[in-house]
């Protein structure tokens, strides 16, 4: 991922503000597609099938209630800063509000995506894919191991 970030400034020529200087909303905005991106991935090495099988999966996975597992899961592990940040992005006022999830579930979600994209930004996805394979493990979620697989 760090080497897609860097891509992506070099070939538009930008240059990102620091994560420290993005709202909790964008942080969230961006972590969304990362972990969307990981979860695919995931889905997709698990095994060939149909397009339709890969997005049921996705989708049970990366929805705020599942999300809100994984985050419960994984927040003993969290550092300080990680878990400033989280909950800044818990805390965020959003102008949406959940369509299939409890509020608690939607803000849990959307602190666990301010985090992965605060760690995409700071170009530390090591640590990002630690936490989410831990969480994935330890909430039965990771994608071909799961006894409700699709593929």
């Amino acid at each position: 991922m760090e080497d897609l970030l860097g891509n992506i400034e070099t070939k538009f020529n930008i240059s990102l503000l620091e994560p420290e200087q993005y709202s909790s909303l964008g942080l969230a905005y961006i972590g969304d597609a990362v972990y969307d991106m990981i979860i695919r991935t995931l889905v997709l090495g698990a095994g060939n099938g149909k397009v339709k099988n890969f997005h049921k999966m996705t989708s049970s996975i990366v929805k705020a209630e599942a999300q809100a597992k994984l985050v419960k899961e994984i927040l003993p592990e969290l550092s300080e800063e990680e878990t400033a940040v989280f909950k800044r992005g818990r805390n965020a006022k959003s102008a949406t509000s959940a369509k299939n999830a409890s509020i608690a579930d939607y803000r849990a979600a959307t602190g666990f995506e301010a985090l992965l994209g605060y760690l995409y930004l700071k170009k530390n996805m090591d640590r990002g894919m630690e936490l989410v394979k831990s969480g994935l493990e330890k909430t039965g979620q990771m994608p071909g191991q799961r006894p409700d697989s699709i593929l």
